[in-house]
């Protein structure tokens, strides 16, 4: 895969230095993170559920942090004095540290996480203000553009 360098572009526009960052993530060549495996899915029209499989974590070896448009996920299982003492025959379950990144669209908010069953769930919710929000523009008679002629005949 070829790499484009974008900075150019960063010199002659103007706000849309998100946009060209998010190329210049898609665009390298490392490899993404496979582990620990997750599901997004849709659970109302503005409302979505990540699900990580967290197997062998408890509560307090995950941390979530949400920061801009940014939702960070770290895991780091603490040792524990019992699990030194036992000998593990076979290990298939991963309990190694991990940080899992996802880009949040605008306006989404984390609302809650919960862990069952081995799965942790976050939820998250789209709530477009208000002054975002499309609205309806009625269509006026002939009015607006008699007071627009007033005003030019005025200015001259």
């Amino acid at each position: 895969m070829r790499h484009f360098d974008l900075s150019p572009l960063y010199r002659s526009t103007v706000g849309f230095d998100r946009l060209f960052s998010l190329l210049d993530q898609a665009t390298t060549a490392e490899a993404a993170p496979s582990y620990p495996p997750y599901n997004i899915e849709r659970t109302a029209e503005n409302a979505y559920r990540i699900s990580i499989a967290v197997a062998g974590f408890g509560e307090a070896d995950l941390a979530i942090e949400s920061k801009e448009n940014a939702l960070t996920v770290r895991g780091e299982k603490q040792g524990t004095e019992s699990a030194e003492k036992r000998e593990v025959l076979h290990q298939g379950i991963a309990a190694r540290a991990f940080e899992r990144r996802f880009q949040l669209a605008d306006y989404v908010q984390v609302t809650g996480a919960s862990l069952e069953n081995g799965l942790l769930h976050i939820d998250l919710v789209r709530e477009i203000p208000e002054a975002k929000k499309p609205r309806q523009i009625a269509i006026g008679g002939a009015k607006p553009a008699k007071v627009l002629e007033a005003k030019v005949a005025k200015a001259a």
